[in-house]
């Protein structure tokens, strides 16, 4: 019986080091796909907002100055910038620098988390129970820094006077959870969001009673269809998750023998014949 402990222990240590080694590759892939989301991430920010103010909103668009313009498209592209920095923030064991803020437009919007929502873990990386918790934060956290760019942007855009004054706050947080806002979602371009919507006290379109909305909601469906990298870098990372499930499963495999193995021993080891 000690024999046969010491085969699944040797089992289990050569599984772990596998785990390691498939750690590492996780670990480098995600590394790789956020970088590139985070290039990803601004090019959309900015077609999106690019379509919102001249397709969307263009009459206020063209009230601004030429000075008010050129400070919103430079914020819109700081935001894309600090999301970015965001995303690589979690994976990195560097914090990352401070940000000054750059003009009035830009210091109410700082994609920053909360700690609770972005504090990185430090799995055993050994352990595939430990690795699948940190693989499946990390990608709650990409998604929350998602909704997160899409709600400061719309603030943005608020406070630019793109969007309308009135608009309430629900609404735009609404904006990164379509399906939580009870409207009809139409199509148009990528990463935005086209609502008609009915809102107590806002103007109303003719006498429907409902009001057009357009807004930023970026999905990251549609930043990976749009960048063949990216959707790449998915599937290596997809393919390094199926090798870690089927070796998971082995882990535990392993663990409810070496268990089963040492309870027996347990037993004989304490009976005795009355």
């Amino acid at each position: 019986m000690a024999r046969a402990i010491e085969r699944i222990e040797q089992d289990i240590a050569a599984l772990k080091e596998a785990i390691r080694a498939i750690a590492v590759e996780l670990q480098t892939a995600y590394a790789s796909y956020l970088a590139t989301l985070g290039l990803a991430v601004r090019k959309q920010l900015i077609l999106a907002s690019y379509h919102l103010c001249t397709q969307g909103y263009p009459e206020n668009f063209l009230h601004l100055s030429l000075n008010q313009r050129q400070q919103l498209q430079q914020a819109i592209r700081k935001l894309g910038q600090l999301a970015a920095e965001q995303l690589l923030i979690y994976i990195s064991e560097e914090t990352g620098g401070d940000e000054g803020d750059e003009g009035d437009v830009t210091s109410s919007s700082s994609v920053t988390l909360d700690k609770s929502i972005s504090e990185p873990l430090t799995p055993d990386t050994s352990n595939p129970i430990e690795l699948a918790t940190w693989q499946q934060k990390l990608e709650e956290v990409t998604q929350e820094i998602l909704k997160k760019l899409s709600h400061d942007a719309n603030l943005l855009l608020q406070k630019a006077g793109i969007l309308p004054k009135k608009l309430p706050e629900p609404i735009l947080a609404a904006a990164a959870a379509a399906s939580e806002a009870s409207a009809e979602v139409m199509p148009g371009p990528p990463n935005l969001l086209n609502l008609v919507i009915e809102i107590e006290n806002e103007q109303q379109l003719e006498d429907s009673g409902l009001t057009q909305i357009m807004a930023i909601n970026l999905r990251l469906g549609e930043i990976e269809f749009a960048d063949v990298t990216l959707s790449s870098e998915r599937r290596q990372i997809r393919n390094i998750l199926v090798q870690l499930n089927k070796l998971g499963r082995e882990y535990q495999k392993k663990h409810r023998e070496r268990a089963i193995a040492e309870a027996e021993a347990a037993w004989r080891s304490s009976w005795f014949e009355d």
